[in-house]
C-alpha cells in the first residue's frame, strides 16, 4: 500500500461472540472483500454490548488512522441494541429519527405483530428504536428490519451493518454496489491489477526459502496465508510476474490458479465444460465433502448424491466394496477408497466418483495405521486411482477439513488430465 492509501478496520459487536455463543464470521468476509478492492483492513476489534465499550473501540480504531470502520451487530430493537447510538456519540452528532428509514422498518415489520401478538405501542417503539440514526446519516436498506447507516466521523466513513452474516452480506453488497458515500470512497480507493495466487501441497516454510531468492522491494511486496493444505499469495501488480516464475521454477505444478479462482470453483467448471456429473463416498469426513461440493449455487447441474458409508456394511451393502478387501486391506486402504469411489459413479450412474476414508481420531489409529491416515480414490470415465494423502496432522475437525480439500485437488488434477468431452 501506498502511503495515503485507504486503510479500513473492522468493529465487531456483541457479548454473545465474546462468550462464545455463536462463531463470528463476519469480519472475515468483509475483509476479503475489501482486500478485492483495494483496501487493507488493517485491525479487527471485538467488544461487548456496552455503551461504553462500543464507543472506546471506535475511537482507537479511527485514532489508530483508519479510514473506514465496519460495525457488525447492535441493530435490533433490545436495550442492549447499542452500536447505532455508540456512532452518533463518537461521531457528534444527534441521533434522529430518520422518516425513511422508519418507512422501510415499518415494510420490513409488517409481520412482527402477527408472529408474536405485539401491541400497537410495543411494535410503534420497535419500529421507532430501529429506525433512530445519526443526523446526517445515509440509509442502508434493511435486509432484515433494521437498516444499516454510513456515517462520517471527520475524514471517515463509519458503515453500521448488521450481526447476522446473511443480512449483513446482503447490505454490504447492496451498499458497495451502489450510488453514495461508500462507493465513493471505494471507488477511490482503486483494485489492485495482480490476482490471487493460489499453491497445493507447499509448505509455508518452503514457499519463504524460495520466495528469499527475490529482491527485498518484491519479497516486501507479497503476502502470504495457509489453509488446510493450500497457501494464498497476493503480490503487487508490479511484482507478481517475478513472482510467478519463481513458484513455477521452485514448485512444478504446484501454482493451480493464477487468477484467484478456488479449487472449488475449478472443479464446478471442469465438470460443467464436459457436461459430466460428479457423485461421492465418505467415510470418516462424515458428509462433509458432499457438503462442500453443494455449497455452491448450481451444484445440481453436475452433483448427483452421495453415500456416507462410515460402517463397513454400508461400505459393503450400497458401494459394493468386496468384503475380501475390507477383511486384508481394512476399511481404510487404497483399496477401499478405491472400490468405494467406483461404488459411488455405480450407484448413482455419475461420471466420476470420489471417496474419502481415513481414521481422523482422536482414537482409533494404530502403529501400522495412525490418525490421521487418509485415502482419496477418484473414478472417471478412463480408470481410477487412489491416493495416500500426505500425513494430516491436528486435531480431528482439522483432518477432516484438510481432507476434504486434498481430495478436491486429486478430482481436480484427474479433471484436467482428461481432454474435454
Amino acid at each position: 500500500m501506498s502511503a495515503g492509501a485507504l486503510e479500513a478496520a473492522v468493529l465487531v459487536t456483541g457479548d454473545e461472540v465474546l462468550r462464545g455463543r455463536i462463531q463470528e464470521a463476519n469480519a472475515g468476509y468483509l475483509g476479503r472483500s475489501l482486500a478485492e478492492r483495494g483496501v487493507r483492513t488493517r485491525r479487527v476489534m471485538v467488544v461487548g454490548d456496552a455503551m461504553d465499550d462500543l464507543e472506546a473501540g471506535l475511537r482507537e480504531l479511527l485514532a489508530a488512522g483508519a479510514g473506514l470502520v465496519c460495525t457488525t451487530g447492535g441493530l435490533g430493537p433490545t436495550h442492549d441494541d447499542l452500536t447505532m447510538a455508540a456512532v452518533a456519540a463518537v461521531a457528534a452528532r444527534p441521533m434522529v429519527l430518520d422518516r425513511s428509514a422508519l418507512a422501510m422498518v415499518e415494510r420490513r415489520s409488517g409481520g412482527i405483530r402477527r408472529r408474536f401478538r405485539a401491541s400497537e405501542e410495543t411494535l410503534r417503539m420497535i419500529r421507532e428504536k430501529q429506525a433512530m440514526l445519526p443526523d446526517g446519516a445515509t440509509v442502508l436498506p434493511p435486509i432484515g428490519t433494521a437498516p444499516g447507516a454510513v456515517v462520517p466521523v471527520g475524514g471517515a466513513l463509519v458503515v453500521v451493518l448488521p450481526g447476522p452474516p446473511w443480512e449483513l452480506r446482503a447490505m454490504w453488497e447492496a451498499a458497495t454496489a451502489s450510488d453514495g458515500p461508500l462507493g465513493d470512497l471505494l471507488a477511490r480507493a482503486g483494485r489492485p491489477a495482480a490476482p490471487v495466487l493460489r499453491l497445493e501441497g507447499v509448505l509455508e516454510s518452503e514457499f519463504v526459502e524460495a520466495l528469499a531468492a527475490l529482491p527485498t522491494s518484491v519479497q516486501e511486496d507479497v503476502g502470504v496465508y495457509t489453509k488446510e493444505g493450500e497457501l494464498e499469495v497476493i503480490v503487487g501488480a508490479s511484482s507478481a510476474a517475478a513472482v510467478v516464475s519463481q513458484l513455477d521454477e521452485s514448485f512444478p505444478g504446484a501454482l493451480f490458479s493464477r487468477d484467484g479462482r478456488t479449487v472449488d470453483e475449478m472443479v464446478a467448471g471442469l465438470l460443467l465444460e464436459r457436461g459430466d456429473r460428479l457423485a461421492v463416498a465418505e467415510s470418516c469426513t462424515g458428509g462433509g465433502l458432499g457438503q462442500r461440493l453443494t455449497a455452491r449455487p448450481g451444484a445440481s447441474r453436475w452433483f448427483m448424491g452421495g453415500v456416507i458409508s462410515y460402517d463397513d456394511d454400508v461400505k459393503r451393502g450400497l458401494l459394493g466394496v468386496p468384503a475380501a478387501v475390507i477383511a486384508e486391506m481394512g476399511a481404510v486402504s487404497a483399496e477401499s477408497a478405491l472400490a468405494m469411489a467406483e461404488g459411488a459413479r455405480r450407484a448413482t450412474g455419475a461420471d466420476w466418483g470420489v471417496s474419502i476414508t481415513g481414521i481422523a481420531g482422536p482414537d482409533g489409529g494404530t502403529p501400522e495405521k495412525p490418525v490421521g491416515l487418509v485415502f482419496v480414490g477418484v473414478a472417471g470415465p478412463d480408470g481410477a486411482a487412489a491416493h495416500e494423502l500426505p500425513r494430516v496432522r491436528g486435531d480431528r475437525e482439522a483432518i477432516r477439513r484438510r481432507s476434504i480439500t486434498m481430495a478436491m485437488h486429486r478430482l481436480r488434477r484427474a479433471l484436467e488430465a482428461v481432454a474435454p468431452a
